[in-house]
């Protein structure tokens, strides 16, 4: 029979300090300093920087938290350490930078955790790189050109608000993985979340449950700019169930990504194409979106530089408009495709143009367009019939008030107004069961 020692009250305080040793110094913290008694005052004009810095270090040094008093804190130059927690009073603190110096960042940190902070001013108004477990939380982000650059860094951002932007709310670069989950976003010049990378490879982010509208274009371009969520180079990167409204030109761009998913996010009042796959994509899942109102709903484009291999999967689009403000160049189209992609159970309705087409002259290779609903189309279903287009198979779609129900096209022109009558003319197009 086995002995069980009796867990005495000795034994069960040694275990837990124990215990509480191996964690980490932020979680240890028992107590938080204020601020304000080591000489940091909130609503002055006077720079603040020095004594805060002090006060900085001195809470990461004691793995304590640190608490900001309310009202507007003036700096420049603040470097903060990692270990610690800093927290301000919610809704009243905020970090305010002083001119167009020496910003506040994290560099070569972790284990940080910033809540119920303000930040305001500057080109940037946090700069985070080389940093890994940094937490942002109900912090808050104002009239600065980028509210978080972020550079080669694991960052959570969850909670937070950005608004009146010049640039953007979240640009990230080379990235470790981010969470970005539950932000509010608004009034940004540019794009609302960027994630880039200087080259293609891993990055692994989620972006998730975020509302972002009222993205701007002020830059210009063809499609760079106004993007509410921009994923550039980043692999298996996730975009789901954000609400995404009024963006300039796109709510989801994807441009040369590998493995990236964009699933259950409402797109509203897109200016160009609410959901673009694009350039040398290899990977997309588009699923179960909704789009209402856009020039064009989704595209999954650019054979002619590598872009294939999609899956494009439940999604509703409606309400395409005739043009675009933005790019002149946009076709009304509900969903376009070119190149390995499985078009499947969308539903499209309200299109001046082709509601579901594959294919534009010779760019079009192996799509299969199945199991749709179409309604109110000048154009159900088109597909390229050109000399060296590849193959597309058509199944089980549904099409109905519309002009042309399937046809045959030459680029823009219809060539053939009835191909499921006479698609044995035709050697790419096959009809399936």
């Amino acid at each position: 029979m086995t002995h069980v020692p009796a867990l005495t009250r000795r034994s069960a305080l040694a275990g837990g300090a124990a215990a509480l040793a191996l964690l980490p110094v932020v979680a240890r913290a028992d107590t938080v300093l204020d601020a304000t008694t080591m000489g940091v005052v909130g609503g002055s004009a006077d720079d603040q920087s020095a004594v805060l810095q002090a006060a900085l270090e001195q809470a990461s040094a004691s793995g304590q938290a640190l608490r900001l008093p309310p009202g507007i804190i003036e700096v420049q130059g603040l470097d903060l350490p990692g270990n610690m927690v800093l927290e301000g009073v919610p809704g009243s603190t905020e970090i305010h930078q002083i001119g167009d110096g020496a910003g506040i960042s994290v560099t070569d940190r972790g284990s940080l955790v910033l809540r119920d902070i303000g930040f305001s001013g500057g080109s940037s108004a946090l700069t985070i790189g080389a940093s890994d477990d940094i937490r942002i939380e109900r912090c808050s982000f104002r009239n600065s050109g980028v509210g978080l650059a972020i550079s080669d860094a694991s960052v959570t951002i969850r909670d937070c608000r950005f608004t009146e932007m010049g640039d953007a709310a979240i640009h990230a670069m080379d990235s470790r993985g981010l969470t970005i989950e539950a932000n509010r976003i608004d009034y940004c010049g540019n794009a609302g979340i960027r994630i880039w990378r200087s080259e293609s490879g891993p990055d692994g982010s989620i972006v998730s449950g975020n509302s972002i509208s009222n993205v701007d274009w002020r830059e210009g371009g063809n499609g760079q700019n106004g993007n509410g969520i921009n994923v550039f180079r980043a692999d298996n990167v996730i975009v789901a169930n954000n609400h995404l409204a009024d963006c300039a030109f796109t709510a989801v761009r994807l441009n040369a990504t590998k493995n990236c998913q964009v699933i259950g996010n409402s797109c509203l009042r897109s200016g160009e194409v609410a959901i673009f796959s694009e350039f040398e994509f290899s990977g997309s899942v588009i699923a179960n979106n909704v789009i209402d109102g856009a020039a064009t709903g989704i595209s999954i484009t650019n054979l002619d530089v590598g872009g294939a291999l999609a899956v494009c999967l439940g999604n509703l689009v409606r309400n395409i408009t005739p043009m675009s403000a933005v790019n002149p160049d946009t076709i009304p189209l509900g969903i376009y495709a070119e190149a390995d992609t499985a078009i499947t159970g969308n539903t499209v309705e309200n299109v001046p143009g082709v509601g579901i087409g594959a294919g534009y002259g010779p760019y079009l290779r192996n799509v299969a367009i199945s199991g749709n609903v179409v309604s109110k189309s000048l154009i159900g279903i088109g597909v390229s019939v050109v000399d060296g287009a590849g193959t597309v198979t058509l199944a089980g779609n549904s099409v109905s008030e519309a002009q042309h129900d399937i046809v045959g096209l030459a680029w823009k022109d219809i060539v053939e107004p009835d191909l499921v009558a006479n698609a044995a003319q035709y050697p790419n197009v096959r009809l399936a069961p």
